[in-house]
């Protein structure tokens, strides 16, 4: 694709608002975080949750077959999110979950265990099996139009029609 186009293309893409994650995993030398917001839902039965890495991401390699968390972030968490993109800040606040690490006090959690990988271009889409999860009340941090925003919480959920 022509720059302009992958530009164009890039910009379009942009114009999906999406809420902000976090994947972190034990890799063989360290732990790990990548800010992704390339994260879906795949299945209710078995639980499974996708999320898509760049394979320039230097902790691209090391996630493959292992368990990992997905941390949906606050709107307040914007700092972390930048954190774990190339521009770190303090050390963040970890909690060590039985199946793989996680972030303290994040909007939403889902631990997993590897359930496959797919080549998907310049990206991996690496699936996993929900073993655990949880969420707690609160505001979303999103990402739209190469910005952060904020998605109310009053937009949030539908559990309570359920």
């Amino acid at each position: 694709m022509s720059p302009p186009r992958a530009h164009h293309f890039r910009g379009s893409l942009g114009r999906f608002a999406t809420g902000v994650a976090i994947v972190t995993f034990d890799g063989v030398t360290k732990r790990h975080g990548i800010t992704v917001n390339s994260f879906t839902s795949v299945s209710m039965e078995p639980p499974l949750v996708l999320v898509s890495i760049a394979r320039k991401t230097r902790a691209h390699d090391e996630l493959a077959g292992r368990p990992f968390s997905v941390n949906i972030l606050g709107a307040e968490q914007r700092q972390l999110a930048l954190h774990f993109a190339g521009r770190p800040g303090s050390e963040p606040e970890w909690v060590e979950g039985p199946i793989a690490p996680r972030l303290a006090r994040v909007l939403a959690w889902f631990e997993c265990k590897p359930w496959a990988a797919y080549d998907g271009g310049d990206h991996t889409l690496y699936l996993g099996e929900v073993v655990d999860f949880d969420y707690r009340s609160g505001d979303a941090l999103a990402f739209a139009n190469s910005v952060f925003t904020t998605i109310p919480e009053s937009q949030l959920g539908m559990e309570d029609l359920l």
